[in-house]
């Protein structure tokens, strides 16, 4: 019989997946699987259960949130096995499922998975940590992890949007000295991501048809200070229309980036906080994890 080891993140989301687990385990038992469950129980969990158990099964199964999935990738990558992992996303944003057209229901996505086949995909390396989809810093990337589990809970996505909005008023620029694989950039920014996701926060969106999750490169969204309110308004219509060809917006891909900012500036790698750091290597690492997915139709 296979196994698999089925992590699960219990208050993600709106709990959606609670109700559903017996019938995904029973789903899973009947493919042929003895499931072996890990609960998280708080940060680092998941990641040390699947340090512990990766390389003893045949498939790893995260049902959670984009830190649920972060702690999932980072326990295979630690261990160095190369198991396939699937993902039932239960959480408020799920940019990475979004990114990868997932199912939103999770029992389809159960049954996705099973029908699935393997896919390489990236994964960034941020000094000793790992992301899945993105790093950012700057305007908006506080109220992903600031905003207390049971308020995303209650108001789901609406939570962020709000969080977003109340951070308007403490925005200020960032000095930064970029080098974006072998050429310079510098300025002061009010937002950054170094992503590999259509979605970042489920407010920005990049257009699909330039993301390849699989490429080898990232995509470096990058947001100066205004100058003046032509060029405010002038970003405000990029966004909208998802084309980054304004003066306040610098849209590049690299496999690498070397960035030089204020120590005391935090990050956010897939929705949760990473200390500042003066120097930091953000490498792309070509398809270092495995991830079962039904073929588009």
């Amino acid at each position: 019989m296979k196994k698999m080891l089925f992590v699960m993140n219990p208050v993600a989301g709106q709990k959606k997946a609670n109700k559903a687990l017996p019938e995904i385990l029973l789903m899973f038992n009947q493919a042929g699987y003895e499931v072996i469950i890990s609960m998280t129980s708080g940060p680092g969990s998941a990641a040390k259960a699947v340090e512990t158990w990766g390389s003893q099964v045949d498939l790893v199964v995260c049902c959670g949130g984009d830190g649920t999935m972060n702690e999932t990738v980072t326990g295979l990558l630690r261990s160095g096995c190369k198991t396939p992992v699937g993902y039932i996303p239960a959480g408020t944003t799920n940019d990475f499922a979004s990114s990868l057209k997932l199912s939103g229901n999770v029992l389809q996505a159960a049954r996705d998975i099973l029908e699935g086949e393997p896919v390489p995909l990236d994964v960034g390396r941020f000094a000793d940590r790992y992301f899945s989809y993105v790093a950012s810093f700057g305007a908006f990337t506080k109220s992903s992890y600031l905003i207390p589990q049971n308020i995303k809970n209650a108001l789901g996505h609406t939570a962020y949007v709000l969080g977003g909005i109340s951070e308007l008023s403490q925005i200020h620029k960032e000095p930064i000295r970029m080098e974006i694989d072998d050429q310079l950039i510098e300025d002061d920014f009010l937002f950054g991501a170094i992503c590999n996701s259509t979605s970042i926060g489920g407010i920005l969106t990049l257009d699909p048809k330039q993301v390849d999750m699989g490429d080898g490169l990232f995509e470096v969204l990058l947001v100066r200070s205004a100058r003046n309110l032509e060029e405010i308004g002038e970003c405000i219509r990029a966004v909208q229309n998802q084309v980054y060809n304004c003066e306040m917006i610098t849209f590049r891909t690299a496999k690498k980036v070397k960035i030089y900012a204020n120590p005391e500036m935090p990050w956010t790698l897939d929705g949760e906080r990473e200390e500042g750091h003066g120097e930091i290597l953000v490498e792309n690492l070509h398809h270092a994890i495995s991830l079962v997915r039904r073929a588009e139709p």
